[in-house]
Formats: C-alpha cells, sequence, structure tokens
C-alpha cells in the first residue's frame, strides 16, 4: 500500500457545531408540536432501553449534501433499471387488477408472488413449496418478527462480529443479548463457534439463534467458505440453536457465482431471509421469510399482529416485474455496476491510504471492512472526516461489545466510480491528519461507545 499524505481541499464546509458537554447538568425537558417530550419516558417499557439511533444518523444532514461524499449508506443503485417499461408496466397493473392491488391482501402474502420467489430461491439450491414462504415489508421486518417469536429477555442470539447493525437493533428491542463469534477472510470460523457456545452455557444462559450472512457480508464483506458451511450447520444442530441465514447479496457475485444456502443443507433448522431490496428496488420493501411449516404459522400470526397484511400493491408490481422483465439479465448489470464500483474503491485504497491500514476484498455484495492504523478511532474522526467532505460508518456501531473503534464500513454500491475515488482520497487525507495529531498529541478524542442500533438508509 502506498503512503500518500495529499493535502485537503481548500474550499471545505465549516465544522460543524461541537455537541454538548457531556458533564452532569440538569436536565432540560426536551419540547416540540406536542408539547414535552421527555415527560413519557418514565412509562416507556424496559426494551425501548434497546433503541438508539445509529451513529451517523446525526451527522446524515451534513453527510448527504451534494458536496459530501458518502461512503456511508448501503442504498443500491437503480440507475440501471428500466424506468419507462416499468411505469408502463404499473400503470396497466393499476388499470387491469386496480380493485385487488389496492385492497387488504394475505399477510402470508400474494400466492403469484410466492411461487416466483421459490424460483428465485432455487437459483441458490433451495428447493421450497410456496406455502412456506411468507413476504414481509422488507427483510428487516422478518428479522424483527423471527427474534419476537423465538427470544426471551436474556436469552442469547449468536453473530458474526461485526454484523449488520440492524439485525441487532432487532435483538436489542427483545432485550436478547448478542455474543459475537470472530470471522476471518473465509467467514465465520467453526472453532471460534464452539467456543462461545462453550462460553455461553458456562454462564447458564439459553442460546436461541445464530444470526448469519453468509454471502458477501454486511458490513465485512467477505463469504463463509462453502467447506464450513456443514460443519457450522452441524454444530448448530447438535446444540440445539436454529440457524437465521440472512442473504440479501446472494446474487451478486461479481463473477456471477452463487454458493450453496444453508437452509438448502438443512432445511429443519434454517430459517432464510431474502430481499427484492438488493436485486430489484429497496423502495419496494418486499422481503420474504422460508421456515419449517409450524414456524411459518407463528411467524404469519405475529405478522397480523404487526402489520395485518404487507402491501398488496407492492408485491404485485414485484410479481409483475419478475414476470414481463429479464430480472436475471437485471442483476448481471447490477453486477457489473457493482464489480466497477468495488474496483475503483480497492484501487483507491491502494493509491492513498497510508501504511498500517487494511481492508477485505470483497468478491460481491456493498461493502469494504476497512482497519485503520494502531490508535485511531474511527468514530471520533467522522466528524472531521465530514468537514473534509466525506462520511463513512464507524465500525463501533457494528458490534455489541465496544470493539470496532479502528474499523469502518466503506459503501460502494451507490457513489460513481468517479466520486468513490475521490471520497477514498478526501478520506486518506483526513485519516493522514488524524495520525498526525496521535503523533503529535497521543489521542485524538475518547471513545463513546453505545448500544445497538435502529437501522436506517444510512447504515442498511
Amino acid at each position: 500500500m502506498s503512503d500518500h499524505s495529499n493535502q485537503p481541499d481548500s474550499n471545505q464546509p465549516e465544522q460543524p457545531a461541537e455537541q454538548a458537554s457531556n458533564e452532569s447538568q440538569a436536565p432540560v425537558a426536551r419540547t416540540g408540536s406536542m408539547g414535552n417530550l421527555d415527560t413519557h419516558s418514565e412509562r416507556y417499557a424496559e426494551r425501548t432501553a434497546g433503541m438508539t439511533a445509529s451513529e451517523i444518523r446525526a451527522l446524515f444532514a451534513v453527510a448527504s449534501r451534494p458536496e459530501v461524499v458518502s461512503l456511508a449508506g448501503g442504498m443500491p443503485n437503480l440507475a440501471a433499471l428500466p424506468l419507462d417499461s416499468l411505469s408502463e408496466e404499473v400503470a396497466r397493473l393499476v388499470s387491469e387488477q386496480g380493485q385487488t392491488a389496492l385492497q387488504y391482501g394475505s399477510a402470508h402474502g400474494v400466492p403469484e408472488l410466492r411461487e416466483q420467489i421459490c424460483e428465485v430461491m432455487a437459483l441458490e439450491g433451495i428447493s421450497a413449496h410456496p406455502d412456506d414462504v411468507m413476504v414481509t415489508v422488507g427483510s428487516q421486518m422478518a428479522l424483527d418478527l423471527v427474534t419476537r417469536i423465538f427470544c426471551d429477555p436474556g436469552d442469547v442470539v449468536l453473530a458474526e462480529g461485526p454484523s449488520y447493525v440492524g439485525a441487532m437493533g432487532a435483538f436489542a428491542t427483545y432485550q436478547a443479548d448478542v455474543v459475537h463469534v470472530a470471522m476471518d477472510e473465509h467467514g465465520l470460523r467453526p472453532d471460534a463457534l464452539r467456543q462461545a457456545i462453550d462460553e455461553v452455557h458456562r454462564q447458564g444462559k439459553k442460546i436461541k439463534l445464530l444470526y448469519t450472512i453468509p454471502n458477501f457480508h454486511n458490513p465485512a464483506g467477505v463469504t463463509l467458505a462453502p467447506e464450513r458451511r456443514p460443519e457450522i450447520l452441524e454444530i448448530c444442530s447438535r446444540n440445539g440453536i436454529l440457524v437465521l441465514e440472512d442473504n440479501p447479496y446472494g446474487l451478486l457475485g461479481f463473477e456471477g457465482q452463487t454458493y450453496p444456502s444453508l437452509q438448502a443443507q438443512d432445511p429443519e433448522n434454517v430459517v432464510y431471509l431474502g430481499s427484492f431490496s438488493k436485486i430489484f428496488a429497496s423502495g419496494m420493501r418486499v422481503g420474504w421469510v422460508l421456515a419449517p411449516h409450524a414456524v411459518r404459522e407463528k411467524l404469519v400470526l405475529a405478522a397480523e399482529s404487526a402489520t395485518l397484511c404487507p402491501p398488496t400493491l407492492n408485491q404485485m408490481i414485484v410479481s409483475r416485474y419478475l414476470s414481463t422483465h429479464d430480472w436475471l439479465g437485471q442483476i448481471k448489470a447490477f453486477r457489473e455496476q457493482y464489480r466497477e464500483r468495488r474496483d475503483a474503491m480497492l484501487g483507491a485504497l491502494e493509491q492513498y491510504m497510508p501504511e498500517g491500514c487494511e481492508w477485505t476484498h470483497p468478491e460481491g455484495g456493498f461493502f469494504v471492512w476497512f482497519t485503520a492504523p494502531e490508535g485511531v478511532d474511527a468514530k471520533a474522526m467522522l466528524p472531521r472526516a465530514v468537514t473534509q467532505r466525506v462520511a463513512y460508518a464507524s465500525g463501533t456501531g457494528f458490534y455489541r461489545d465496544q470493539l470496532g473503534s479502528r474499523q469502518m464500513r466503506l459503501s460502494f454500491c451507490y457513489p460513481t466510480p468517479e466520486r468513490i475515488r475521490e471520497g477514498v482520497r478526501r478520506l486518506a487525507n483526513t485519516l493522514n491528519e488524524e495520525m498526525e495529531l496521535l503523533r503529535t498529541f497521543g489521542s485524538t478524542g475518547q471513545r463513546d461507545i453505545s448500544g445497538p442500533q435502529a437501522p436506517s438508509p444510512d447504515t442498511a
């Protein structure tokens, strides 16, 4: 890696105002159009203590300015979608089937779409019946429902370290404890899984789930090696642990590669989550869960209490898209877009970053996991990066146990390759300045570790 220290641009927005001191002060009630908002705090259920905003959300108004290159968000790039033909199909759908599309539907989901979802999953070796598929409002809803029906307060969920921030937020909402399991460049380590299970059992706690993103991990960018998958499934089965397989990126391998689904190898002990957010359109909010029959029945009941039913119109639009468009060709176009952006990011990291930095080399998906040199606090550095007109997601938000202070998630899915290269250059400038502060003063700020965070477009 090269050791460059380009000077920051001179035309920069002003530094955001510093936040108020956290020193002990008399509490100040926040008010709004509905009056004093803090008067309700003593009435909240205990589980709301786990609900916190994402770390970058406070800076999102600044980070979303056009002059700021955001490497933070996991928003898919929709530029390749055939919007003209899609708009015609949506108009035709409403004209021909509006009485159905605009009406209440089943909590189970539109039957035709569930059949098509089975065809999508077959690409990864899954043989499923439409009756065991339930459509959800994005896979985030499925995460919430699975946690609700399985986890009591104090139960343990095993999850890779780092892990998807939205999943940890769901687990925290239901007062489940997250225990991280180490990964390497080949994904979740079976030996670390055994160690984690033994340690939790020694503490007398009950493990309910292993939550895993096996393909093109969010945020780490790594993929679980095929030879490890049967071993991990066997470990979980032997210990009575249900596997929750979250797979939004599985069809986005940059060379067109797909990996054998965990669900296909152990259908009775794996609940599978899928989504159209990354392979079609995130704004449709259409995902699904494939579960053993008894589990699916509980999920349907839980879904009815949460949403009554997912939006019928959105489901029918996705179904019409799958039946009238070359969706496999569209996925190929997405893969090519993201591969170009991945290459731009990796090339810029190699060109601009100083010695001592490390990063993953994803074979698909949206993210690079970046580790800064020893002593750098990525969360403390974030406001200074934004003043240099670049944003990222700091690593502490992806852990439950105060790790990740040197790490950050860099997303290459949305900006153009040119913007990515410029964003990495600005980030390298910030990092070089941070390291100079470290050499001069020995510290650049105190860590403020927060708990699991609620997902948002900037951390999805």
